[in-house]
């Protein structure tokens, strides 16, 4: 298993205060700091996926639990109203993200903002977060917003515009969890509903739309 380079920063304070217990012959300060290191380091974990799925499948961005189907317009998508799949990540999730389809990165925004609870259905729009479109080959577009929650410090992008990604790439993580929302052509058909678990590049989410015959 990896981790995000991410972690560093957080996990650092609690290695040295580690060791520093242990050099001044305090164990419980030692055991207690490490065991908050490893811990936090979990949260930055990047566990290998296997991918499995079909090809045109859609495979789920994020690791959580879907708390809603809608469908939303955009204009970055264009003037049709798209499926939108809302996936919570709770502190216990994997926090990186993956690329749900193979593409490129035509649009990469980030907006700063709150930092209220991910199940509110303002979230999208007052709390800080990152929001990256994909153009697969035929033109179709996807997209995929990172929300921060309560407990989420950052957002994080690695797709800047222009970046071509192969599907389940790393495409970022959410420092500490929280949302993410997948938006999909209307013509693709689910494969998920509400209350479902996903896991992160490995989930099937949408099929393609099936060629006339």
């Amino acid at each position: 298993m990896r981790f995000a380079r991410e972690a560093l920063p957080f996990v650092l304070p609690f290695v040295l205060l580690a060791i520093a217990g242990a050099g001044f012959g305090k164990p419980k300060l030692a055991v207690g700091a490490g065991v908050l290191a490893l811990a936090v380091l979990l949260f930055f974990r990047i566990p290998a996926r296997r991918e499995v799925a079909e090809s045109g499948a859609v495979l789920a961005p994020a690791n959580g639990v879907i708390t809603l189907i809608d469908k939303v317009q955009d204009d970055s998508l264009g003037p049709e109203p798209y499926h939108r799949i809302v996936t919570f990540l709770s502190v216990f999730n994997v926090h990186v993200q993956r690329a749900p389809m193979g593409g490129t990165v035509i649009e990469s925004t980030y907006t700063p903002g709150r930092k209220v609870a991910a199940f509110r259905a303002d979230a999208a729009e007052v709390n800080e977060n990152h929001w990256i479109v994909l153009a697969d080959a035929e033109g179709r577009r996807f997209g995929v917003r990172q929300i921060a929650g309560l407990l989420a410090r950052r957002v994080v992008s690695y797709c800047p515009v222009e970046k071509v990604v192969e599907r389940g790439e790393l495409i970022g993580l959410i420092k500490f969890g929280s949302r993410v929302d997948l938006y999909l052509p209307p013509s693709y058909e689910l494969a998920i509903q509400p209350g479902q678990k996903l896991v992160e590049g490995q989930t099937v989410v949408a099929l393609p739309p099936k060629p006339p015959q």
